[in-house]
């Protein structure tokens, strides 16, 4: 049992080396106002005066007290080499180890000199710790923690949160599960009043690891006594309370000895407080630490010990992903090559071995870029978007010329269609740019072993972004203009013959058919109607044919004069009765964007046909400013059936084409720019980084990993020490 608070000691000094508070150790934390006593119950403790002392705040540093009892026949901490056989009692601080302090006058010029290097020389605190180990053989084992007295108001160089910076000081140490609170208060103030006791009771409400100290008994106001104090009737501590007395600063100046102090505390005990005197007292106190250390001890070594085991594997990892040092440079900037390479070619085919679950990244990505974004981008845009009736049969009417139209002509559609089709271009670019978007932003997702690489490696790092990005640069331009082409062959040959398009050609020339057919039965009676698509009647050679002879035939019977007739059927106008080919509803496009009418009575404009053949000596007239304006107007039978042909096979050859298109973009922008890249990804980075003489520059580490490598390494050897350390007590030993 008494091997367990050396054990401690030898895991304080392990991690005190690092600095490190990664491990809550068991220890005793002696809290109190300022001026309370706290520095003259450790001296009691120790036995000697060694402690800074005086007016104000003196403790200014937290000081980490750990005792050791060393018998004369200690030969684990007695050397010769340290002159240390024959001495009773020395000190030893961890920033100066090499030092033996065996004047205890030494260690107090020791401690006041290193807080004023910290602290500096005016009342000024800081959290930093000073280390010392007392080696005697009249003390008990015990590792106690003199924290900076609670004050209120700033004095000297202290800031205006003075409070606030002890307070969060001391709740830094006193909120270790494992420690030991050592409450110190005063026994001539009133214990409800005590900052300690709220302190402690607001980490411990349970007080099981609160131990109060009641100091300056003996300066209690006479007729007073501290019974009810100590037997916990006032405030009850679980662990107990004990009172001591204290040597007076009139002592101190005196140079009273601590053993004499001890005698005076223990007749002062069995004269003011005889039942009590057994149960207090500084003797008492230490004994009662000592027993209290070492059970809390027995109880938190095994969560000690494997919190020790977790950190090792933990921080085993964090180093192995820092990496080790390098011996051949070159050797590891291939490796690192490669690795980038097959990490990214991985992440795009989807056999990384990191898959992120979160996001769509990689190939994934640039799959939903195909099939979702692009294809809905195209699916968005409608065959007849920004044609309107007026834009169809204005460019039936440009496409013929001079001639009024027999047929509907075929270049009207070929110069709809087009139109069209040229508006499947800029989301096919769009869906290159997002492919190259995420091709660059899959640097990112190369996995973490190479993210650790990177890391470490930040101007290889660098150098490989600018690679890649070069890279998926220069093939920017070739997918693009791909991508412009596979529009461009669309755009170059309107392939009537396509079989999709052979089908509704088809339907258009049976539904052409029968309305020629009804016409023909109508221009019997003198009104003949009849018109056909051009490029449907060519498309479909033997609806055409039926449909040519049938007509011929029917005009051979009438004679030579219905068919003049037929003829001029389609010039002039056929009576109020047949729409279809008045010319008062035939518009005609101007250059300005307006339609207007041409007059539609040949006979009723014989004058302006006469003065337009028979030569005047007339200043020519611009009869066009005295056509009516004309925005929009009803459609005639005739005009609505050319528009709705040309409006159906638009829809039918856009569809064709917007197709072929949505096929074919993927597949030039994988085979141009995704393949390419993968393909020829190592070699460039080969290419560009793996030269000799810039092996050494690339591979120069960050400062931040160095250090941070450092620190992993330095905390895994000292967790591996303290598992060896815990390792060799054996349960036996605990009880």
């Amino acid at each position: 049992m008494e091997a367990l608070i050396p054990v401690i000691n030898k895991l304080q000094d392990v991690f005190n080396t690092i600095g490190a508070d990664v491990i809550q150790l068991p220890q005793i934390v002696v809290l109190g106002t300022q001026s309370s006593g706290k520095s003259s119950v450790i001296e009691s403790l120790v036995g000697r005066s060694f402690l800074p002392r005086g007016t104000g705040i003196v403790t200014r540093r937290p000081l980490v007290l750990q005792l050791v009892y060393t018998p004369k026949d200690d030969r684990e901490h007695r050397t010769a080499e340290d002159g240390t056989l024959d001495i009773d009692e020395w000190g030893v601080f961890l920033h100066a180890k090499n030092r033996i302090f065996k004047n205890f006058d030494d260690i107090r010029r020791e401690i006041e000199a290193e807080t004023d290097r910290m602290a500096g020389g005016n009342k000024g605190i800081c959290p930093e710790p000073i280390n010392l180990k007392i080696y005697s053989a009249t003390v008990v084992n015990l590792t106690l923690i003199d924290l900076p007295g609670i004050t209120k108001v700033p004095v000297g160089d202290q800031p205006e949160d003075i409070e606030t910076q002890i307070r969060n000081l001391v709740l830094k140490y006193i909120c270790n599960p494992n420690s030991i609170i050592l409450a110190v208060v005063t026994a001539n103030t009133d214990m409800a009043t005590s900052e300690s006791l709220k302190l402690s009771k607001d980490v411990d409400p349970d007080g099981r690891r609160t131990l109060a100290v009641v100091t300056k008994m003996d300066l209690m106001d006479a007729g007073t006594d501290a019974i009810d104090i100590l037997c916990g009737r006032v405030i009850p501590v679980k662990l107990g309370i004990i009172g001591v007395v204290n040597r007076s600063q009139q002592d101190i100046m005196n140079n009273k000895t601590i053993q004499e102090a001890l005698k005076d505390e223990a007749a002062f005990l069995q004269r003011k407080y005889p039942t009590l005197a057994s149960r207090n007292g500084t003797p008492y106190l230490a004994k009662t630490l000592n027993r209290l250390l070492m059970h809390h001890i027995r109880d938190c070594l095994p969560e000690l010990k494997t919190r020790v085991n977790v950190m090792v594997s933990q921080y085993q990892i964090l180093l192995n992903s820092y990496g080790e040092d390098i011996s051949d440079k070159s050797q590891t900037l291939l490796q690192i090559i490669t690795k980038f390479a097959s990490s990214y070619c991985s992440t795009i085919e989807g056999t990384a071995r990191n898959i992120e679950t979160t996001e769509l990244c990689g190939g994934a990505r640039i799959c939903y870029i195909f099939h979702e974004t692009f294809g809905k981008a195209l699916d968005s845009i409608h065959p007849l978007a920004g044609l309107t009736k007026m834009d169809i049969l204005t460019a039936i009417r440009n496409a013929t010329g001079p001639r009024p139209a027999l047929f509907v002509p075929e270049v009207s559609f070929e110069l709809l269609v087009k139109r069209q089709i040229r508006r499947l271009e800029e989301p096919s670019l769009r869906c290159v740019e997002l492919v190259h978007e995420e091709m660059q932003g899959i640097i990112q997702h190369c996995g973490t072993e190479v993210h650790q690489e990177m890391l470490r490696f930040p101007k290889l790092y660098e150098r490989i972004v600018d690679v890649v990005t070069h890279l998926l640069r220069r093939r920017l331009p070739t997918t693009n203009s791909m991508v412009e082409n596979l529009v461009a062959i669309e755009l170059a040959y309107i392939n009537t013959k396509h079989p999709d398009f052979h089908k509704d050609a088809a339907l258009v020339s049976s539904l052409l058919k029968n309305t020629n057919l009804d016409n023909i039965n109508r221009g019997k009676t003198g009104h003949v109607s009849i018109a056909t698509a051009n490029g449907v009647v060519g498309n479909h050679e033997s609806h055409g044919k039926n449909i040519v002879k049938d007509e011929f035939t029917i005009f051979n019977d009438q004679g030579k004069e219905q068919q003049n007739h037929w003829l001029l059927s389609n010039l002039l106008p056929q009576g109020k009765s047949d729409s279809a080919s008045t010319a008062e509803s035939s518009p005609v496009r101007n250059r300005d964007g307006t339609t207007s009418p041409y007059p539609n009575n040949l006979a009723n404009n014989a004058v302006g046909l006469e003065q337009l053949t028979t030569p005047t000596q007339q200043k020519p007239v611009n009869l066009l400013s005295e056509v009516p304006m004309q925005t929009s107007r009803k459609l005639s039978d005739r005009e609505q059936r050319d528009c709705d042909v040309i409006e159906r096979l638009i829809k039918s050859y856009f569809y064709i084409v917007r197709k072929s298109i949505q096929d074919s973009v993927p597949k030039a922008v994988m085979h141009f720019l995704v393949n390419y890249v993968k393909d020829n990804l190592q070699s460039e980075l080969v290419t560009h980084l793996y030269k000799s003489d810039q092996a050494e520059a690339l591979l120069n580490e960050s400062e931040h990993i160095a250090v941070r490598r450092k620190e992993a390494a330095d905390m895994l050897k000292a967790l591996t020490q303290a598992g060896h350390i815990i390792s060799e007590i054996r349960e036996t030993h605990m009880w």
